[in-house]
C-alpha cells in the first residue's frame, strides 16, 4: 500500500503518515526534520503550481511514460488540494443536487454479495488500521534514521 505524509489534522491510516507531536529521541526528532522538509517543499511546489497550472498543456506527447506518470501524480495531489481549500463551494453545488434528486425514483437495492464491493470494504479497513499506521511510521523513523540519521 502506498502512503501519504500528512500533518495532524488527518486520522491515523495505514495510508497516511503523520508527524510526532511528542518529540522523544534523536530517531524521532530526526523523522520529524525529514517529514516537515518533505512537506515544505510540497507546499512551495504547490504555491507555484497553483498560480501557473498549466503544466502539461501542449507538450506531454514528449515526455517519457515514467516522467509522464510523475507529473499526472502531481496533478491529482494539487487537485486535491486545491478542492479542499475551496470546499466551502462544493457545499453549495451539493446543497443544489441534493434538491434535484428529491424527486428521483427509488430503484430497489441488491442484498448479494457483490466480489468488488466486498473486497473495496476490505481494502477500507486494511486503510483504516491503526495498527499499521503505527508500524509504519516506526518503519519509516527506522529507515531514515539508518540511511541517513547517524552522524
Amino acid at each position: 500500500m502506498r502512503y501519504y505524509l500528512a500533518d495532524g489534522i488527518y486520522s491515523s491510516w495505514a495510508t497516511l503518515v503523520q508527524t510526532i507531536p511528542a518529540l522523544h529521541g534523536n530517531k524521532k526528532k530526526h523523522f520529524v526534520a525529514c517529514q516537515e522538509s518533505t512537506r515544505k517543499d510540497v507546499e512551495r511546489a504547490f504555491g507555484v503550481l497553483q498560480g501557473r497550472f498549466a503544466i502539461v498543456c501542449g507538450l506531454v506527447k514528449y515526455f517519457e511514460p515514467e516522467i509522464l506518470k510523475d507529473i499526472m501524480y502531481a496533478y491529482i495531489i494539487l487537485h486535491n488540494m486545491i478542492v479542499e481549500d475551496e470546499q466551502h463551494l462544493y457545499l453549495k453545488a451539493e446543497q443544489f443536487i441534493n434538491e434535484q434528486t428529491k424527486d428521483t425514483p427509488n430503484k430497489p437495492i441488491s442484498r448479494n454479495n457483490i466480489p468488488d464491493f466486498v473486497e473495496f470494504i476490505a481494502q477500507h479497513h486494511r486503510i483504516r488500521d491503526r495498527d499499521t499506521h503505527s508500524q509504519l511510521q516506526a518503519d519509516l523513523i527506522e529507515h531514515l534514521w539508518n540511511t541517513h540519521g547517524r552522524t
